[in-house]
């Protein structure tokens, strides 16, 4: 109360008001206009300093009054030194130290650049000590101040008022001003990026101030951080300034000059006038061009054409050269016969020399081939419930380790090679520092919301976006609220969580409160305080008065976000509650330039600590993100709601992926369905509708379904048990693909069984033994291409594509296996069921009607055989399909080089869900990208002084120094994608150790004496620096203080006396052994906005090769190991360096699926070499287009893609193999012909096998919600399929046509032989014969004429053994 009264009494002696001074006052040359200290200025609330203020007083300037006043001026204000005994000055010794703790708090921002600093002080000085200091200020207000004064004789105090200065001008040429402002407006903030010109420029910000503005805010004392006002006139040259005085035109140093003091010359992050000449980075190579056409696409036309030209050349040459009818080779005088003049099969009779070794060699084969598979499959046949029960037994085994089964969803894990750079670079930081913190995110926009204008005093006219609304900014602080309070009971930590167990609290990680964590909004500019927000003030500018409210802090904020009190009247921090500065592009969003009063969209960021998977806290933190997520989801839903937004929670992409796969698969299951359904009805031998039951192939079709599903079963099993993962995109992909492979085995072996009259005596079990005999060697050639194809994929280093062929390789050699054991099996008992008339399902059911003995050719096979074939083998269509699949080919390549590579984020999200929002709101207002590391690992010396030039980039410090060089590249952020320079420890910590700031200082008196005294300390007990000057006036630390002062700049919290503490910004950057040794550091950057894959790969890769280039600069510094690396880390790179290489491991691992192709088709038809080159041409033709179409429909090529086209590679040889075998193996005698005869017997069945049984499952899902499963599941497999179908029953059979190899002579040779022995034979019987009588002669004749017609093959035990080896060539 006393205090209050005294204090009322006090005011009521002021005189305060507007005094012209200047018209009363004298302007002389060696005269003071102050002069002392008169006290605190009462006008100036809340102020962030002592705000003493001088005494008016006229007078003579004084010379300093002792040795050590004098040692003050020197090293405060050196540019008035005129040596001791010389130097008048207008400030005591209270003022010089005052001016000395004002210039303390600057100079921790602007020490890095000497002429800055200098520069800074300079005008301070002469405006406060200048012994000319009245012909450069002039008083504008003064107030009288009533102060106590103590007689020094007496000690008495007695209360004497003086007249006080609170405002004065200060005149100031425009060549001094301009100069200073260049020398500092390019001083960076290490730990922000920043400017630090962008803290004094108030609402400005660094991009608007100017010289003028940068000294207002300086004089103005409402912002905290001046005594008094202090008006500074840029005056130009020439222009009149009041009688007596002058506009102070002193000498600014440039930033790249020394000080007068020593000094260095500004670096270059500092200063552009200092930076070497940098060429430009070279532009992106420009694009392949040929005249003004597209490179590749002329040399791709121009092929065509020479592949066109010399095609259709040589079929004119042909024609022309054809002999006429009866001239050639071929005709009657040219063919070679037998001694009795006959020919065989058509073809001219063979000698034994011109058969070949390949010739010899493929009949072997085959004939081995179907021996084997005769003998298996009546074996199989006649022991069916053995068989089935030892492959249960087998397929249960393999099974029973599904209950290990690990299914892998952690992204990382699943696309990121553990031995991949990537991997191990993020391996590397998470063990060394804290793993990237989890980001939760809500970004709201209110389109419908109105804007305004609003007239601000301080601003001017504002033009408020209708997001920033008072109404809309306190609901985001209830709904901030509502998140900040969420508390639950943690089952892993058997206790009450909330956000201040998990969240990340950069200036209190040990024992967080709520307050500590970082939460990044718009309120956090008000303390998240509603008071705050609510709060106004009346001001006086200029002689006008008017209110000011939260648009006008807001305003100051976003321009000035490190400031500790704005410059209104409201005089609130603009620093958020945790103690960190709010970034406007942290709190709005959707705004062009500077100008955030225009934001469109309003951001809430809640930064988490990240856990290992295995540390209870994952489990703990993935629940508070669930109920952030259930909060905010009820928020959306709420009618009352006023935002439009989209959020996301650091779990939202994981459990997407996860929802959509579960959504999905009700999706697979009807594919299946589907497929399964037409199995059985398309096998079905109908003959009539009252046998319809019994000729149906349900229990067919659903045993070899169940094939299919224990050969996945199988090979997941078996894969479980020996700790290989599985993930969704196996569970999706394999078992569609082993359908398909499987389906065609089984359309293939049943339509032959169909088509196949059995023989006398013969019965069902050898009738099935025979006929896989003649198929099963096909069956073997595409199971064992395909499954060595996905074996020789498992070599890739993506661990999704790796485990996928590990799984599928297994899967389809499991399915070959069960289908030579359990489906012959079935197929033994469902033939006993049919052949005894009885019904499926219902067994005991018989059907009277008998079983036609006539084979079931069915519709498609006598279509393609009168139709089809004839149509497409016609000269003419043989000629068009070739030259318009060649163009297909050509155009398919130049159309592979504009494949987009890469995966969107988007793309991998359902088409529901509130993720695709998130993106689509992310890439349209979010104004920077997202944070990268420069990290650096063990092996460099930052202790010594050419290691720490190597890395910092103030003064002194090599011009290409690590933090330099990331400089550089942001000038070129188009090519570069970095946006904002990297921090920096080192510069900031020998900022921090400068004796020129206040920051590093040691106890002098107390218990704490000679340990660090941070800047916090107001007691005058800490008076000795860390460090001293350094008469180079470069500061470097010995090795000695280097380790000691270290741990204290890393956890000394930043604030106001002290800017550039550690805490927060470094304190985890920096990591030390026991020794003391730096084992791995990192400087924060910041990419651009980056905003699909292209620009997220385009980044990782030019972060590399700055890195690496760091990386050798580096290492030649004395004491580098050879070893050292700077490499760059964001969360990102991991999922998008497979990009960088995804092409040519693509070419890598389709390369080695389809040399097996070539292969086992060669051994497996006897070394026949051609089949194998056309049966691959084909499959890679069939991989081309698929590419080439992937990029007309918008599929982008990436690792997903990729198991796709190894898939395509797969059933390429369904659609392919099958029938070059049929081709090579028939007898026909032109290639037209056999072509027409392996296109209608082999080509029916590949149809309703392959293309019919994928296609309706395709279709299906066509239905599923996954954007991934619909493009590069429903178009890619529908692609592959359409695409395998025309090459393999339209291109194939017509390139067979022209270019197919030639009829095996072996084959006809042994046909030959066996046919002369039977001649032979007949004519002995004959002989044998001839003199019985006629009628014995008739009846034995009519005999024999009975058995062949019930037995028209005459060759039942030789002919097979030949024409088998042909298998459904002949029979199908």
């Amino acid at each position: 109360m006393d205090f209050m009264k005294s204090w009322t009494l006090t005011l009521s002696l002021f005189t305060f008001g507007a005094l012209l001074v200047s018209s009363e006052a004298q302007h002389e040359p060696g005269y003071c206009a102050f002069y002392g200290e008169c006290g605190l200025n009462p006008t100036v609330e809340n102020p962030l300093i002592i705000s003493q203020v001088p005494c008016l007083n006229y007078s003579a300037a004084r010379a300093v009054e002792d040795y050590e006043h004098y040692l003050d001026v020197k090293r405060v204000c050196p540019m008035l030194d005129k040596g001791y005994g010389q130097t008048k000055v207008c400030c005591n010794k209270n003022q010089l130290t005052a001016l000395k703790l004002s210039l303390q708090m600057s100079k921790a921002l602007l020490i890095r650049c000497p002429a800055c600093a200098d520069n800074f002080a300079h005008l301070h000085c002469i405006n406060t000590c200048s012994p000319d200091q009245s012909q450069i200020v002039n008083v504008m207000r003064t107030m009288n101040l009533t102060v106590e004064v103590q007689d020094p004789g007496t000690n008495l105090t007695t209360n004497v008022t003086r007249e006080a200065v609170v405002a004065y001008e200060s005149y100031v040429a425009k060549n001094f001003a301009d100069t200073s402002f260049q020398s500092c407006k390019n001083v960076r903030i290490p730990a922000t990026g920043g400017f630090a010109i962008a803290t004094m420029c108030g609402r400005y910000g660094a991009k608007l101030c100017t010289p003028q503005r940068w000294y207002d805010f300086q004089g103005d004392s409402s912002n905290g951080l001046a005594p008094l006002d202090v008006m500074v006139r840029i005056t130009p040259d020439g222009q009149a300034v009041p009688p007596g005085m002058m506009a102070y035109a002193g000498r600014a140093l440039n930033c790249n000059e020394k000080t007068p003091t020593g000094g260095k010359a500004c670096s270059c992050q500092d200063c552009e006038e200092s930076c070497p000449a940098i060429p430009a980075p070279p532009p992106p190579p420009a694009p392949f061009t040929i005249g003004q056409m597209d490179g590749v696409l002329v040399i791709c036309l121009v092929v065509f054409c020479l592949l066109s030209v010399t095609f259709l050349g040589v079929i004119i040459f042909k024609y022309i050269r054809r002999p006429p009818k009866g001239l050639g080779k071929d005709s009657e005088k040219g063919r070679k016969k037998d001694k009795n003049g006959n020919e065989f099969e058509g073809h001219p009779i063979i000698d034994p020399k011109d058969v070949t070794c390949i010739d010899r060699n493929s009949l072997a084969t085959q004939e081995f081939l179907g021996s084997f598979f005769r003998a298996w499959g009546t074996m199989m046949a006649k022991n069916p419930f053995k068989v089935l029960l030892a492959c249960l037994v087998l397929v249960s085994v393999f099974a029973a380790g599904l209950h290990r089964i690990e299914l892998t969803t952690d992204p990382v894990q699943l696309w990121s090679s553990p031995t991949s750079r990537a991997r191990q670079e993020k391996d590397f930081h998470d063990k060394n520092f804290d793993p990237f913190f989890r980001t939760n995110q809500v970004i709201l926009t209110a389109p419908g919301h109105p804007g305004h204008i609003y007239e601000s005093l301080v601003f001017g006219t504002q033009n408020f976006s209708g997001i920033l609304s008072k109404d809309l900014i306190l609901e985001l602080m209830e709904l901030q609220k509502k998140i900040q309070d969420i508390e639950f009971f943690s089952e892993d930590l058997q206790r009450n969580v909330s956000l201040k167990d998990v969240c990340f609290a950069p200036l209190n990680p040990n024992n967080p409160t709520l307050t500590d964590c970082a939460v990044n909004s718009l309120p956090q500019y008000f303390q998240n305080s509603v008071d705050n927000l609510n709060a106004k003030a009346n001001m006086t500018q200029l002689g006008e008065t008017k209110e000011v409210d939260w648009r006008d802090h807001f305003v100051y904020c976003v321009n000035s976000p490190l400031s500790f009190k704005d410059i209104t009247a409201l005089g609130m921090s603009c620093m958020a509650d945790y103690g960190g500065p709010v970034f406007p592009f942290l709190a709005v969003g959707g705004y062009e330039g500077v100008e955030y009063t225009q934001a469109e969209a309003l951001i809430m960021t809640f930064s988490l600590n990240n856990y290992a998977r295995e540390d209870p806290k994952f489990k703990v933190v993935l629940e508070w993100e669930q109920h952030f997520l259930d909060i905010v989801q009820a928020y959306q839903k709420d009618p009352n709601t006023k935002f439009t937004f989209a959020y996301m929670a650091e779990r939202s992409l994981e459990d997407e992926i996860n929802r959509t796969t579960a959504e999905d698969i009700p999706i697979f299951m009807i594919s299946y369905a589907v497929i399964f359904v037409y199995i059985a009805l398309a096998l079905g031998d109908y003959s009539s509708f009252k046998r319809i039951l019994v000729d149906s192939k349900l229990l067919v079709g659903l045993g070899g379904i169940l094939v299919v599903g224990c050969s996945v079963l199988a090979s997941m099993g078996f894969y479980a048990w020996i700790g290989i993962p599985s993930s969704l995109v196996i569970l999706q992909v394999v078992p569609f693909l082993v359908l398909a492979v499987g389906a065609d085995n089984i359309f293939i072996f049943v339509l032959e069984l169909q088509r196949d009259r059995r023989r006398v005596g013969e019965s069902i079990e050898d009738q099935i033994g025979r006929v896989l005999g003649n198929v099963a060697p096909s069956m073997l050639l595409c199971s064992l291409s395909e499954s060595v194809c996905f074996f020789l994929g498992a070599l890739s280093t993506m661990p999704a594509v790796r485990s996928f062929a590990l799984y599928a390789a297994l899967a389809v050699l499991m399915d070959f296996v069960l289908q030579m054991t359990a489906f012959v099996a079935l197929l033994a008992l469902d033939a006993r069921r049919q052949e005894a008339n009885r019904c499926e399902v219902v067994c005991c059911v018989k059907v009277s009607k008998p079983r036609s003995d006539e084979p079931k050719q069915g519709f498609l096979l006598p279509l393609m055989r009168q139709y089809y074939a004839p149509v497409l083998l016609h000269p003419v269509t043989r000629i068009v399909v070739m030259v318009v699949f060649l163009f297909m080919f050509c155009f398919s390549i130049y159309l592979m080089f504009h494949v987009k590579v890469g995966l969107d984020q988007e793309l991998s999200m359902p088409s529901d869900s509130y993720m695709l929002d998130y993106f689509k709101y992310l890439y349209q207002y979010l104004e920077v990208g997202v944070p990268t590391y420069f990290v650096t690992t063990r092996g460099f010396n930052f202790t010594s002084r050419n290691g720490t030039n190597a890395v910092c980039s103030s003064v002194g410090c090599d011009p290409f120094s690590l933090t330099q060089k990331i400089q550089y590249a942001t000038k070129y952020q188009n090519q570069s994608y970095l946006a904002i320079p990297a921090s920096s420890w080192v510069d900031d910590f020998i900022d921090w150790l400068n004796p020129g700031a206040k920051c590093c200082r040691l106890y002098t008196s107390g218990p704490n004496i000679g340990k660090f005294c941070p800047a916090s300390e107001t007691q005058d007990i800490c008076k000795s620096k860390c460090v001293f000057p350094p008469l180079d006036g470069v500061l470097r630390p010995t090795v000695k203080q280097f380790n000691r002062f270290l741990p204290d700049f890393l956890h000394n919290r930043p604030d106001l006396q002290c800017p550039k503490g550690g805490l927060g910004a470094y304190d985890k950057a920096v990591v030390r052994d026991d020794t003391g040794e730096i084992i791995a550091t990192r400087f924060m950057a910041y990419h651009a906005p980056l905003k699909n894959s292209q620009d997220f790969t385009a980044a990782l890769l030019r972060a590399r090769e700055l890195a690496h280039n760091i990386t050798m600069s580096m290492r030649k510094i004395d004491d580098t190991w050879s070893d050292f690396q700077v490499f760059p880390y964001t969360v990102t790179y991991v999922f998008y360096e497979q990009y960088l290489t995804i092409v040519s491991e693509g070419l890598f691992n389709i390369s080695l699926c389809l040399l097996p192709t070539f292969v086992v088709c060669c051994i497996l038809l006897g070394m026949d070499l051609r089949s194998g080159a056309l049966n691959l041409l084909t499959i890679v033709m069939i991989t081309v287009d698929t590419v080439g179409v992937m990029t007309l429909w918008g599929i982008d090529y990436n690792a997903v893609s990729l198991i796709n086209l190894v898939t395509a590679v797969g059933i390429s040889v369904e659609f392919v193999s099958h029938l070059t075998r049929s081709f090579a193996l028939s007898i026909l005698p032109t290639r037209v012909e056999r072509a027409k005869e392996a296109t209608a017997n082999m080509g029916s069945a590949v149809f309703a096998g392959v293309a019919m049984t994928n296609l309706p499952g395709i279709v299906v899902l066509a239905f599923a919600k996954a954007q991934l499963i619909q493009i590069f599941f429903f178009r890619l497999n529908l692609v592959i399929t359409l695409l395998g179908l025309v090459h393999g029953l339209i291109f194939l059979p017509v390139l067979l046509s022209f270019f197919g190899p030639g009829v095996n002579k072996a084959v006809l040779l042994e046909l030959q032989n066996k046919k002369a022995m039977e001649l032979e034979a007949y004519t002995n019987n004959s002989k044998a014969y001839e003199n019985m009588s006629y009628r014995d002669d008739q009846d034995k004749s009519n005999h024999t004429e009975t058995t062949e017609q019930q037995d028209p093959s005459p060759e039942p035990e030789q002919v097979p053994d030949t024409r088998e080896t042909g298998g459904a060539n002949t029979k199908l």
